[in-house]
């Protein structure tokens, strides 16, 4: 019996386009034991992910299999689903992440980075969502020609992410169609400056700067009319403490960052888009600092 346990991811964060990544204190289980015929079990109940050929988890434990010409045996797997789909939280991450550890971990091969990065971007482009689930922390990554470059910095203790995630599905195939091929220079600037900003609060505690180093010009504007209620989602956050509030990943979720009154911030923000009939669901989480975990039988 193998279990991986790998946390929801949050990206962006405002003006860290395709840059930033949080892992966060939610998370999806795979636990994968040697079977006499291959099985899927979901919980909650989920009829597509049952079928191998729409499961992703599946598909890239396959696809290690025969990158080294052998067959995937017959297994048991079965899925403990937390983290919403399709909503901005990483949880496509999720599966491509535990089935690069499973297959390697099945294989008895070592994995390496290089490895790592060469199997998931066939399957997700973004670093800021795969990163931060396998490594837990706060990440922030770059693509460059010879490989992915990043940086793993240690998230204070004491900011929590309130995060609100509408009863909207919203692929992130969707939320890049709605972007701009080309952005003024005084945008790129704009999001530049604020982006160094976050890094720079995070490591003096000056909170305060937050809200400011979250503004964005490059995605949130063109997204944010896919989020019904969003200005009013945020100005609630914002009355109610938040340091700063952003679209989490594509989206739908919003997420708050805080350090206090996370209960109310997060009642505000759903009250807000309550108002635009829309349910939601609202989870109060700690920064996740291990990353994705895989453990056996015997440990």
């Amino acid at each position: 019996m193998i279990k991986i346990k790998v946390p929801a991811t949050t990206a962006n964060l405002g003006a860290g386009f395709d840059t930033f990544g949080l892992a966060l204190s939610l998370y999806n289980e795979f636990f994968i034991e040697e079977s006499h015929r291959f099985t899927i079990e979901t919980n909650p109940k989920d009829r597509f992910l049952e079928n191998p050929e729409n499961n992703l988890f599946i598909k890239v434990l396959k696809h290690i299999y025969s990158r080294e010409n052998k067959k995937l045996p017959p297994l048991h797997i079965r899925q403990i689903t937390n983290i919403p789909v399709a909503r901005g939280l990483g949880s496509s991450a999720t599966a491509i992440t535990a089935g690069i550890l499973a297959g390697f971990y099945l294989l008895d091969k070592p994995l390496t980075e290089e490895e790592f990065f060469d199997i998931a971007y066939r399957f997700e482009p973004h670093p800021d969502n795969l990163l931060p689930s396998w490594k837990g922390n706060f990440i922030t990554a770059v693509k460059h020609e010879k490989g992915t470059v990043y940086q793993q910095i240690d998230f204070p203790t004491d900011i929590k992410a309130v995060v609100l995630t509408p009863e909207i599905k919203l692929s992130t195939q969707e939320a890049r169609q709605v972007l701009p091929k080309q952005i003024p220079l005084e945008d790129a600037v704009f999001n530049i400056q604020r982006a160094s900003l976050f890094i720079s609060a995070l490591m003096n505690k000056n909170y305060k700067l937050l809200k400011i180093a979250m503004e964005d010009k490059l995605h949130q504007p063109y997204r944010k009319k896919l989020i019904p209620c969003f200005d009013n989602i945020v100005q609630n956050g914002y009355e109610e403490g938040a340091l700063g509030v952003s679209i989490s990943g594509a989206g739908t979720s919003i997420v708050a960052l805080a350090t206090e009154n996370f209960e109310n911030i997060g009642k505000q923000m759903l009250k807000a888009l309550n108002k635009c009939k829309i349910k939601g669901n609202i989870y109060t989480l700690n920064i996740d600092k291990k990353g994705a975990i895989l453990q056996t039988a015997n440990t």
